[in-house]
């Protein structure tokens, strides 16, 4: 950041070193395209159907997950949405179900070893033989005429930490004259974390593609009342662009100086 800081401050010195001898400087807007992570060429549809979810009872994070997502591929990818009823995967399929990958000896899970309350991401990891059940996925794709199919977890869990939190401090002279001074004050502050996987898997064949896993957290200042699903939402905000760059690609605006 700081390396970035000080080419951008280079940059600007140079441009008014230039400007103050007379030369013209332009400002011309310009976009990168970015490809996508994930060649989805071969799809016309895609299917998010669901995921674990776990953390906080305050926020449903399978069915508000399923919606968003749903509601940003409509709008910014060529995909074809297919409605259908969120499915809740510490559901389906049954437990007991079996998995086998790559060859390897299917896996007889057992259900008393399954947490029902997921609280962390240890939990979480229980529920992994779920997206390695190829004939479970490739069955639902057959249903739904092969589409990519987007699924995963999703843990937003509450968290605070104490610590020195830096503001300004305004204060009005006798004169009206109004000074401000950095204060750091020792507070705790709460907050959320999100962590979310996506799993992108063939419908076709029940295989998955690819593995994205993003992690975001927001703190707030003790005289802050934040709900929590507010704060889901703030935190499904900032990763959303990075879900839609692995299936679409995406463009990054800047300004470019052209002198003269």
């Amino acid at each position: 950041m700081i390396a970035r800081a000080a080419a951008t401050l280079s940059s600007v010195l140079a441009v008014l070193a230039v400007a103050a001898c007379g030369t013209a400087v332009y400002e011309t807007p310009i976009e990168t395209p970015i490809q996508p992570k994930l060649d989805t060429s071969a799809f016309q549809r895609v299917l998010v159907v669901g995921f674990v979810a776990g953390g906080t009872e305050d926020v449903d994070a399978n069915l508000e997950t399923v919606r968003l997502l749903r509601s940003q591929l409509r709008t910014k990818s060529s995909l074809r949405v297919i409605e259908a009823d969120a499915v809740s995967l510490l559901e389906t399929p049954p437990p007991q179900a079996q998995s086998s990958v790559d060859g390897k000896p299917a896996v007889t899970i057992d259900p008393k070893t399954l947490p029902k309350d997921i609280k962390d991401e240890k939990d979480l990891e229980a529920y992994n033989y779920l997206f390695e059940n190829s004939a479970y996925w490739k069955q639902l794709g057959d249903e739904f005429q092969a589409p990519l199919i987007v699924t995963g977890s999703v843990l937003f869990t509450p968290y605070s930490r104490t610590g020195f939190v830096q503001h300004d401090n305004e204060t009005v002279d006798a004169y009206g004259r109004r000074t401000t001074e950095p204060t750091r004050t020792y507070m705790e502050r709460k907050g959320y974390i999100l962590r979310p996987k996506f799993v992108f898997i063939d419908g076709r064949t029940g295989a998955v593609l690819h593995t994205e896993i993003f992690r975001e957290e927001v703190l707030y200042n003790p005289n802050q009342e934040t709900p929590a699903l507010s704060s889901y939402f703030e935190l499904m905000d900032r990763l959303i662009p990075g879900f839609l760059g692995t299936l679409s690609s995406q463009k990054i605006r800047g300004m470019r100086v052209l002198l003269k």
